[in-house]
């Protein structure tokens, strides 16, 4: 290990000290759903943006305001419905016939953590403008573009199972999210905590941890965490058997997929992979940290083909084969 990257690891061992203060503190209010909370602590390292799947009721919403709590950042919470107008999101500009000019009122976007609520109930031109502001962290108002803050992390939930009076997510706002993320059921032992926790009269409270810019600081080490050539040729293999499963030993999966993932896939199972060693308190990262985020940065990034469909294969299936079946260096 050179002197640079012992340096690097010393630093990174400190601020994991941070960032699993900051998960304890999460967990102070948030009962089991560890695994959820350490993926979009991966999202906001990585300055990645977050679809979580799951039933209502899961705290998703609650996971996302604790979040925003302990790192001391602005949030605001967007419910997605289908009247929904891009102006509600963005903002909009106020003609004062005082002054005989326009003013912006800025929408609930300019804040560092969003959270679109059922984000697939909205229709096409509201996720158009939702769609500039996760990828060019911008949003345009009038004739004047206006920068978003940073850190801007957009979280988006969705419910797998009501369909009704919904708008499928575009594929190229899907491919704009980092990570989906599926939220289960919490265990029996952890569901009777959840009872006595919320109905003991008070509420559970948390304490900062850090601020957005020591947040930032963080982030700013994420380049620099080691990823070995073997481990970059892993993450493309990976992507590339979604495209031609054939070329690794994978003929089966021929015609299962009716797209893979794109070049944005690699670059961030690149990133998240860096930024779960970095939770893991490592100063390089692991084929271990690239299957343990993979399919959350893959799942939302590959469809299955008619065919695939008829034979009951989802996502899930088709890239559990693909992990089973590319070589680990």
């Amino acid at each position: 290990m050179t002197a640079d990257l012992a340096s690097l690891q010393e630093q990174i061992k400190e601020e994991c000290l941070i960032l699993r203060r900051l998960q304890g503190e999460i967990g102070q209010v948030i009962v089991g759903q560890t695994d959820v909370i350490e993926k979009i602590m991966v999202g906001l390292l990585a300055g990645g943006h977050v679809l979580l799947e799951g039933l209502p009721g899961l705290a998703k919403t609650l996971t996302f305001r604790t979040l925003a709590d302990v790192i001391q950042a602005s949030f605001q919470r967007i419910q997605f419905t289908p009247d929904l107008l891009p102006a509600d999101l963005v903002g909009t500009t106020i003609y004062n016939p005082q002054s005989a000019q326009f003013t912006v009122k800025k929408g609930p976007l300019f804040a560092n953590l969003v959270l679109a609520d059922e984000i697939n109930r909205a229709p096409a031109k509201v996720q158009s403008a939702l769609l500039e502001a996760m990828q060019e962290r911008q949003v345009t108002l009038g004739e004047h573009t206006f920068k978003l803050p940073n850190p801007f992390l957009v979280m988006a939930t969705q419910n797998p199972i009501e369909q009704e009076g919904t708008y499928p997510l575009p594929e190229a706002q899907v491919d704009r999210f980092m990570l989906k993320i599926k939220v289960d059921y919490p265990t029996r032992e952890e569901e009777s905590l959840i009872i006595d926790r919320m109905t003991a009269g008070t509420a559970p409270t948390t304490s900062p941890v850090l601020d957005c810019e020591r947040l930032l600081k963080i982030r700013a080490l994420l380049p620099q965490v080691y990823l070995d050539p073997r481990v970059k040729n892993y993450i493309l293999d990976l992507v590339f058997a979604t495209r031609e499963p054939e070329k690794y030993r994978l003929p089966n999966l021929k015609g299962m997929l009716a797209y893979g993932a794109s070049p944005r896939a690699s670059l961030a199972l690149a990133q998240a992979a860096r930024a779960f060693a970095m939770l893991r308190g490592r100063a390089h990262a692991t084929p271990d940290d690239v299957k343990s985020i993979g399919y959350d940065v893959l799942r939302h990034r590959v469809q299955p083909s008619f065919e695939a469909e008829a034979e009951e294969k989802t996502s899930e299936t088709l890239l559990r084969e693909i992990f089973d079946r590319v070589e680990v260096p």
